[in-house]
């Protein structure tokens, strides 16, 4: 079973070929040193690498990635939280927005409906205050 990518490549390619780095970068709007380094911090994103260390990133790739980039830049996660997540572990690891204390990774707490409620409470403060300072 194939997997067609969701993302809009107009380069005229089948939806099932392998992209360049480049490609994937500006799809998805992501820095390519960026996925360079969510490469060695996420185990299960390894595109293929061809001779000279030249990337070729699968459709399944590309939805990792974008999996990647919601959980980091839109759910509020650290790097570890969203590879535990990815990896299955992380049904109950909590946001960023919960964590407390300076740039450390967040202590991990039994996950239970106090946390929900309150990470849920946290991202609906995060989501009002970034409207508040766009409208001005």
């Amino acid at each position: 079973m194939s997997e067609q990518t969701p993302f809009p490549f107009a380069d005229g390619k089948d939806p099932e070929a392998f992209r360049t780095i480049g490609e994937v970068a500006q799809v998805l709007g992501v820095k390519q040193h960026v996925l360079r380094y969510w490469e060695e911090q996420f185990p299960m994103l390894k595109p293929l690498t061809r001779a000279g260390g030249r990337r070729y990133y699968r459709p399944s790739d590309v939805a990792l990635i974008a999996e990647i980039d919601r959980l980091l830049h839109h759910e509020g996660f650290t790097i570890r939280g969203a590879r535990q997540a990815l990896s299955g572990k992380g049904a109950k690891v909590a946001p960023a927005s919960v964590a407390q204390g300076s740039g450390e990774e967040p202590a991990q707490s039994g996950g239970g409906p106090l946390a929900v409620d309150t990470a849920a409470r946290l991202r609906s403060v995060r989501d009002e205050l970034s409207r508040a300072l766009q409208n001005g």
